[in-house]
Parts: C-alpha cells; structure tokens; sequence
C-alpha cells in the first residue's frame, strides 16, 4: 500500500468518526469522564493526532480525573485557582509504588495536557476554568544532541558485518541518517512501500501527514544487502532476529522491529562508536538536518523533508548551524 492509499484510508476513517463525535459533543457535559471521551474523540478527528499522541493524553488526563474524584469533585466546574494549584503540588510530589517520581517535563505534559482539554471545553461553551488561567510551565531547555560527519561515519560503520543482525542495524543506521526518519515512522517501513530503483518512498508522519522520503546510493546499497539475507514474506523491513519465529509465509507483522529496539541498538553503537554526545535515533534526524543546512539546503527545504508541520520546529536547526558554522569561522578564517 502507497502513501496516497493510506492517506485516503485515513480520511474515510476520519470522516465515520466525524459522525461520531458530532453526536458526542451535542451531548457534552462536565462530567470528567463523559467529557474526556468526547476530547479523546475530538483529538483524533479535527486535531489529526496520532494514537499514541492520544494515548498520552489519555494517561495524563486519566490521571487527573482520579485526583479530581479523590478530592470528592464530582464535576469539572469545580475546578478553581485553589484546587488547580493542590494539582500541581500532587504532580510535584508524585511518587509510584517503585518509588519513581515525575520529571519536571512529565509534570509539564499533565498540564499541557489539562490545558487543552479545557480550552476544549470553553470552545464547547462549558463554563468550566478558562484555560488561560492554566499557567504553562516555564520549558527546560534541552540540549539537542547532534554529531557532525565524522562521528556520523563512526556510528554507522560500528555494526559487525560478519553477522545477519550487523547487516541489519547496518541498514538501519544508514536509513536513519540517509532521510531522517523518525524512529516511529522507521520501524513501520514495510518492504512493498520502498521503490529501491527510484531511491524513494512515501510515509505517513505525525499529524498523519504524507511525504516522500528519499534514499542515498549508499543507504539503498545497505538496504540491498540486508533485505538478500531475507528468505522470508514478511512484510516490515526491519524485524527482530531473535525471539519466538513465526511462518515465513504469513505477513510477519509479530516480527516488526520496536521503536524501543532501534533505540536501544543507537546506543549501543554510539558507545561503540566512542561519541561525544549520547545519541539517539531522533539525534540522528536532528544530525541530518544539521547536515543539511551547513550544506546549504533552504529552510523551506528541510522542513518539507522532515515533514514538519510549522517552520517554527524546523528553526530551531539553525541555532545549531550557526553556533558549528562560528566553529568553522574560528578554525579556518585567518587571524590577522
């Protein structure tokens, strides 16, 4: 199945859902529950947004309506300034059964979260807490974990070519950094989707939006390589080599190889490699574009090749560029 296929599957999905939700909200109310199902519903039919993006929100907001019970509310209108701040305080203070407590960011995602379920909600006409009372908070700044040419070519040549497994995460290094993909959208490549001889494939990305992605001599050359090592009709490109086998006839869909995997594998490598930084697979994305844009590609450019859906995401390289071009301004640049 093509990338267009797929889109027009997801927009008749869409549009029975559209049916649904229409009936949700003319009977929307402030019941948590009742009106966490018709948000979870909007989510996926106006907001386009995947269903593990949905699935968090899930967890989020899940979390909050338990608290709100546990405090003996019963309705979302009796949330206040007071109640929402004993919320944050729970969240600080969070702790599971093994001890674990919320990071900084999880706590920012509960109320990211929150905030849009009730901006939900106000559109909706509910007289629930406006959401601009829910203060965002202030985002750590994370570093953003790249790696230039050199390392990159350390990593992908890490993998042991003497083995089926080194072959494989061979390919996926060089796919990863070749179109930067994101690892989610890696690990459901299928073998039918990929046109070896044009170099290109297209994918359905976050926000379900389409592309097409495209391949390096070098990556299809890997690619070759390790799909001749399949005697098998599986169809995912990446599966997992050890574990419980299935029939080598049937569609191999319990073989596909997890997000989890890839980046447990990234790791490895990058140890391996003896990297400066810690690199996972989106560092990998994040090194392509990089690469990219000292090479001179248009802001433009990039943004339709990562398929991001604001250019705003997209600027966020160029921080990165200018502070590695300054490197290079300072290293060759006379200094007379």
């Amino acid at each position: 199945m093509n990338a267009q296929e797929n889109f027009s599957k997801a927009q008749t999905a869409k549009t029975q859902a559209s049916a649904k939700l229409n009936k949700a909200v003319s009977h929307l109310s402030t019941d948590p529950d009742q009106a966490l199902s018709a948000f979870l519903e909007s989510l996926e039919v106006e907001k386009n947004l995947s269903r593990l993006t949905i699935r968090n929100y899930k967890h989020y907001l899940n979390r909050f309506n338990n608290w709100l019970k546990e405090q003996g509310a019963t309705d979302l209108t009796q949330l206040d300034q007071d109640l929402l701040r004993a919320y944050r305080v729970f969240l600080a203070r969070y702790s599971d059964e093994q001890g674990r407590t919320l990071s900084k960011r999880t706590q920012s995602y509960h109320v990211i979260a929150l905030r849009s379920w009730f901006k939900y909600l106000v559109k909706n006409d509910l007289a629930v807490l406006h959401p601009e009372k829910i203060d965002l908070p202030k985002a750590e700044s994370t570093p953003m974990n790249f790696v230039g040419i050199e390392e990159m070519e350390r990593l992908l040549s890490a993998p042991e070519l003497n083995s089926k497994t080194g072959l494989r995460d061979r390919a996926i290094l060089e796919v990863l950094f070749s179109t930067g993909l994101r690892v989610s959208e890696l690990v459901k490549l299928n073998r039918d989707q990929i046109n070896l001889k044009r170099r290109e494939f297209g994918v359905i990305g976050k926000g379900r939006r389409p592309r097409v992605v495209f391949l390096s001599e070098r990556a299809v050359d890997w690619l070759s390589r390790w799909l001749a090592t399949r005697n098998d009709m599986w169809q995912p490109v990446f599966i997992r080599l050890s574990g419980k086998k299935i029939h080598p006839a049937f569609d191999g869909e319990e073989m596909r190889l997890s997000s989890r995997s890839v980046q447990r594998l990234v790791d490895k490598y990058s140890r391996k490699a003896h990297l400066t930084v810690k690199l996972s697979p989106h560092g990998i994305r994040h090194s392509f574009a990089t690469d990219l844009l000292i090479n001179g590609a248009g802001l433009r450019d990039v943004q339709e090749i990562l398929g991001h859906k604001n250019i705003a995401t997209t600027q966020i390289y160029t921080h990165v560029t200018k502070s590695e071009l300054k490197k290079v301004y300072d290293k060759r640049h006379s200094k007379l």
